[in-house]
């Protein structure tokens, strides 16, 4: 598990966020999921676009570079939709919906990963 902070508004936008790095787990991503709790996130790496199809709820997502910087937010994605893909984007953190206008989060912030205590 890892926390993802918001270094540019000193909030924590996901904090017990699960990683998705292999093709596994890349693949399967939320849709073996029945939604995320409020503190919950899934970072999704290497990642530049994603899908919701045979979802059953509405996510956020967040593209971020290499930096750790938001390049692009999705705000309430319904199931059964498709993002563009985002240029330079190195992951998306799949987040609870609404959760972006919760943290206060824009585009041009600045994310930083830390492990979660454990």
């Amino acid at each position: 598990m890892e926390t993802f902070r918001n270094q540019t508004r000193n909030v924590v936008v996901s904090e017990k966020t699960r990683v998705a790095d292999t093709m596994g787990t890349r693949m399967v991503g939320l849709l073996s999921s029945s939604g995320l709790a409020e503190e919950e996130g899934l970072w999704i790496e290497p990642c530049n676009s994603i899908h919701t199809w045979f979802m059953r709820f509405t996510i956020d997502a967040l593209f971020l570079d290499r930096e750790g910087t938001v390049l692009r937010a999705v705000e309430r994605m319904k199931p059964w939709r498709l993002t563009w893909i985002v240029r330079r984007a190195a992951g998306v953190l799949e987040l609870p919906e609404g959760r972006i206008s919760r943290t206060g989060t824009k585009v041009g912030d600045r994310l930083v990963r830390e492990r979660a205590a454990s």
